[in-house]
């Protein structure tokens, strides 16, 4: 079971160095979620995966002198993203946005409508007055992004895959352990062994 348990353990840590990286945040545009300074975990995604609410690292050809950012996708291929400089709406259905900054004084109000084309993005900072997302490229294809330049979805926490090798391998090791020391307390405990004589003494 422990050798079970070791395997299991570090064929997590493998998964883990082998499918995630960790980037440092350089700006302020993702804050508070993902302030300057923090280490975040970045893990590969494919396009079809890329789900709404999820920030990704990406890198825009033409944009932020080519360095990778972090933003939020906010709207899809097919989707209409609008804003009257303060609420977001997609489709036509007011966004919820827990993760937002709240700031003392609003930002400017920068309103906008966007239709997001197929096979790209539509991406938004949660600090947004202090964001250089979609918003500031309307010109350019309403402001999204292709697919194609996602590096990467940034992770909340280690990934569960991790988490659960993890687990198991703990379990296993432990569980041998404990089986070994039963083993051991049978085996001290046990009357020692005599002959009884007979024949052949």
């Amino acid at each position: 079971m422990i050798p079970l348990g070791l395997a299991s353990v570090l064929g997590g840590i493998l998964y883990f160095f082998t499918a995630h990286r960790g980037v440092s945040v350089m700006g302020d545009a993702m804050e508070p979620t993902h302030p300057r300074g923090k280490l975040v975990l970045v893990t590969d995604v494919d396009a079809e995966d890329i789900r709404r609410g999820d920030v990704l690292l990406l890198q825009v050809p033409g944009r932020y002198r080519g360095a990778p950012v972090i933003q939020r996708v906010i709207g899809k291929g097919g989707d209409r993203v609008a804003s009257d400089g303060t609420r977001v709406t997609v489709n036509g259905e007011p966004l919820d946005e827990p993760y937002l900054k709240k700031d003392l004084l609003p930002p400017t109000p920068v309103p906008f409508e966007a239709t997001v084309p197929e096979g790209r993005l539509f991406l938004m900072g949660d600090n947004r007055g202090n964001a250089n997302d979609s918003r500031y490229f309307l010109d350019e294809q309403d402001g999204t992004v292709a697919t194609a330049g996602v590096l990467g979805r940034v992770s909340e926490g280690f990934p569960p895959a991790v988490l659960t090798a993890g687990a198991l391998g703990a379990a296993l090791i432990l569980g041998g352990i404990a089986t070994g020391y039963a083993a051991w307390r049978r085996a001290r405990s046990a009357p020692p062994a005599v002959r009884t004589g007979g024949p052949g003494r």
